[in-house]
């Protein structure tokens, strides 16, 4: 999947409720630390996994499914098996009020929920992490040791 930038900015700047499915209490998980890291740059995280569901995480209380949330969801970031994004899918477009997007984490891709998906009028964004595109449009990926080319001390002409 090939996305602009531009693409990928506009969601990132307008986005503003995440549900994270698959999100684990476990610190090493990479679910965790993206929620972290989103809820750090002032996005309202909720927490889906029935697994860990009642119990609390960054503030907020893990939902066992997408159908608990009864508050409106701009987004769906899924951190679960490309075999179960139908599912989630199905549930996020029955019990989500203003969903706009559903997202799918690196190696994680269903074309055919994808075009269901944009039938729908919604945006899908798949195999991408919202925290590494966050980091490396906003210009902060030199935080973790990557040239961005965005700062530079080279002269430029």
């Amino acid at each position: 999947m090939d996305y602009s930038d531009e693409f990928i900015k506009r969601i990132l700047t307008e986005v503003r409720v995440i549900a994270i499915v698959g999100l684990s209490i476990n610190p090493i998980r990479p679910s965790y630390y993206v929620a972290k890291y989103l809820k750090m740059k002032g996005f309202d995280i909720i927490p889906v996994n029935p697994r860990f569901a009642g119990q609390v995480i960054f503030g907020k209380v893990v939902m066992s499914c997408l159908g608990d949330i009864k508050r409106p969801v701009d987004m769906v970031d899924i951190f679960r098996r490309s075999d179960a994004v139908p599912e989630i899918f199905k549930e996020a477009v029955s019990h989500l009020h203003g969903l706009k997007i559903i997202w799918m984490q690196l190696g994680i891709e269903n074309s055919k929920v994808a075009k269901q998906a944009e039938s729908l009028g919604l945006t899908v964004v798949q195999d991408r992490c919202p925290k590494i595109e966050y980091q490396r449009l906003f210009g902060e990926l030199r935080m973790g040791g990557f040239a961005t080319g965005l700062i530079s001390s080279k002269l430029s002409i």
